[in-house]
């Protein structure tokens, strides 16, 4: 049996749910878990904001822990291996996408938290292709969010070629900009932050931005255009995309990678006489996982996190939703 916590309905505390998983699969892994991330994708799926919600809900999709069983065909990982697993618990394998290395973009993938139960538990199953054995010098700790949250900002670097030349700027430093700071100054980018309190000025500057900006200053807004390769949304909201589109250079790009659920108003005369993009991307492959953990050792790059222990899921569950997480919550035993 495993035992695990689940929301029983929308937006329902969750409770101790034990389950029995079967017998393990020849291609899968079970994990015991150690540490586990909260991401406000969590949240999204406990309170069903997209829709694809199945109850009950065991979240959890920044996992870290160790192999304690693997299925007779797994050759890449060995018990005991300390890994990491994120969003997906298992891909397809044949279509296109993943014979291409795009993984990520198997739509045919399974989501670690949709229709499967995730990591808010003592163990964890998933396809081996999908786990990730941790490189040596992480921190244990704080790995689990660079398993969400840290791959959605490295992967755009990856996928539109940035370059150390690039000047680069992300808009909102919370769960998923403060690691995109750190991503994109380590990777040489001439690093700009967005924010609208004035408050993370002096903690965005720590954490690698050259330059902060005040995004509710009209006139220092103005005072940008033109200026950026590529800007990084990590914020939910709705927002003016249009002043943030007048900021990028001839052929630069607005980058989406938080989940807004509000339709995006665009002019486009602006981004056809510039030639400028918009465009979005999920988490990433598991090669480009495996990159920026390497990365991020090489660079001691670590999410700043608030730590809960397993039994207090709700009390971190709230925190979250409050707005005052500083700036992952993860789970411990």
């Amino acid at each position: 049996m495993i035992r695990a916590y689940a929301a029983f309905a929308a937006g329902g505390e969750l409770q101790p749910f034990d389950y029995d998983p079967g017998e393990l699969n020849q291609n899968e892994v079970e994990i015991d878990v150690v540490f586990c991330g909260i991401c406000h994708s969590d949240l999204s799926m406990v309170d069903n904001e997209w829709g694809i919600s199945q109850y009950p809900l065991v979240p959890g999709h920044e996992v870290v822990g160790t192999i304690a069983a693997r299925g007779e065909n797994v050759t890449n990982l060995e018990v005991g291996d300390t890994v990491g697993l994120g969003w997906h618990a298992g891909y397809c394998m044949t279509c296109s996408n993943c014979m291409q290395g795009d993984h990520n973009m198997c739509t045919s993938a399974e989501g670690t938290i949709v229709g499967h139960h995730g990591g808010f538990a003592d163990k964890v199953r998933a396809q081996a292709a999908s786990v990730i054995k941790l490189p040596e010098g992480i921190d244990l700790d704080s790995a689990g969010p660079l398993f969400c949250g840290g791959i959605t900002v490295f992967n755009p670097l990856i996928q539109f070629g940035i370059k150390p030349t690039d000047s680069v700027a992300v808009i909102g430093i919370g769960g998923l900009g403060h690691m995109a700071l750190q991503f994109l100054n380590a990777w040489g980018c001439q690093v700009t932050a967005f924010t609208s309190s004035e408050a993370k000025t002096k903690e965005a500057m720590e954490l690698g931005a050259h330059r902060v900006i005040n995004s509710r200053d009209p006139e220092a807004l103005e005072g940008a255009a033109g200026q950026f390769d590529l800007v990084l949304s990590t914020v939910n909201a709705k927002m003016d995309w249009n002043k943030y589109i007048a900021t990028l250079k001839t052929r630069g790009r607005l980058h989406l990678v938080g989940a807004t659920l509000e339709p995006l108003d665009l002019h486009l005369f602006p981004m056809l006489m510039g030639q400028r993009s918009v465009s979005a991307s999920p988490v990433g492959a598991p090669a480009n996982i495996a990159r920026m953990l390497e990365f991020a050792v090489r660079h001691n790059i670590k999410p700043i996190i608030e730590k809960f222990r397993f039994d207090q899921v709700n009390d971190a569950l709230a925190h979250l939703r409050s707005g005052r997480a500083r700036y992952r919550i993860v789970l411990t035993k």
